[in-house]
């Protein structure tokens, strides 16, 4: 089915059902509407991520985001999403110019493929006793197999005896451990030192340490983890969006494949034969993978993986996902009928 039918399609069902059953498109994307952060230390990096993902054909595009609180601030990843694609709504908790329980509505307006809005609402509530300095741990960018240590300060201000009694990790590649360097006068201070190891995965680190106190009340209090395993081999996009095409109908797009060091691209493969691929075979340490399909006379959806084999490292490989949709020949022709006509 074209756009332009689905198009028209999506505005009838608007104009037939209410604004709220309307804005319900838009909330189906996303994985989750609402977040607790807890209970934070202040001047604790605190930032929670709403992952939505367009599920429909149409692109789809943030026009804005606002809060109802200067306590949050939100964000977003990306403001046009791709079908398949995935995309976020970063929202980030001050800790350091607001204390007590605090609450935000985060509002979402989308403007295509038509107007909507989603809220999502945080809470959470920041220690004025517990100070993180810094107040992350970022690991930045490690190559795989690598390894990495980083220091926070845990200042607190209250009770004498007031004591960390164990630290919960999320991971068995982060390690981490801690040691009391002050206690006097209701100041008390730690050292907690953070390690990654060298089996950590590649990707993006985003993970939460929980120091274990003990407060009679909210005794886990959680501290960021972040970094990135560059990977040896990466392709991009992950997801490779060919959009909706007519029986016949041929496009190309190219994929983006990086390596640590020059290489060259051995093969490229697919199951579905509409695919093609011109491969250059050359070793550099980025290549552009032109990728051209071909649609057939059978409608319907098409998802398949691309994988992409180097001489890298002995034969490293990375692969990504391939979507198209293929209008049906009568819709292709109806649509036609109708551009033709204006």
């Amino acid at each position: 089915m074209s756009r332009s039918v689905i198009h028209a399609f999506l505005l009838s069902l608007l104009f037939a059902v209410g604004p709220a059953q309307a804005d319900d498109w838009a909330g189906k994307m996303f994985s989750t509407l609402n977040h607790d952060y807890g209970t934070v230390a202040r001047g604790a990096k605190t930032e929670f991520q709403f992952v939505f993902t367009n599920i429909y054909e149409e692109d789809v595009h943030i026009a804005g985001v606002r809060s109802s609180c200067g306590c949050t601030t939100p964000r977003v990843t990306r403001e046009t999403v791709k079908t398949y694609e995935k995309a976020a709504v970063i929202a980030s908790f001050d800790t350091h110019g607001h204390l007590g329980q605090k609450n935000a509505t985060l509002t979402v307006t989308f403007d295509k493929p038509f107007y909507a809005e989603v809220q999502l609402n945080v809470a959470g509530y920041i220690r004025s006793d517990v100070v993180f300095n810094p107040g992350e741990v970022d690991f930045g960018t490690i190559r795989p197999g690598g390894t990495s240590e980083k220091v926070v300060e845990v200042n607190y201000a209250g009770r004498n005896d007031w004591q960390i009694t164990d630290i919960k990790s999320p991971r068995d590649y982060i390690e981490a451990e801690f040691v009391e360097t002050k206690r006097e006068f209701g100041q008390v201070a730690y050292e907690l030192v953070v390690r990654l190891k060298d089996n950590a995965p590649a990707g993006y680190l985003n993970e939460q340490l929980f120091l274990i106190t003990d407060d009679r009340r909210s005794d886990r209090i959680p501290i960021e983890i972040t970094g990135r395993i560059a990977a040896d081999l990466t392709v991009s996009p992950s997801s490779l969006s060919l959009g909706t095409l007519r029986p016949g109908q041929k496009v190309t797009k190219k994929l983006v494949v990086r390596g640590a060091g020059p290489f060259k691209i051995l093969n490229v493969q697919c199951d579905e034969a509409a695919f093609t691929f011109n491969v250059d075979d050359t070793a550099k340490p980025v290549h552009l993978v032109p990728v051209t399909f071909t649609a057939g006379s059978e409608p319907g959806k098409i998802n398949c993986k691309i994988e992409i084999e180097t001489d890298l490292n002995g034969g490293l490989k990375a692969d990504c996902l391939a979507h198209v949709q293929i209008a049906a020949a009568e819709v292709a022709k109806e649509s036609d009928a109708s551009v033709e006509a204006k």
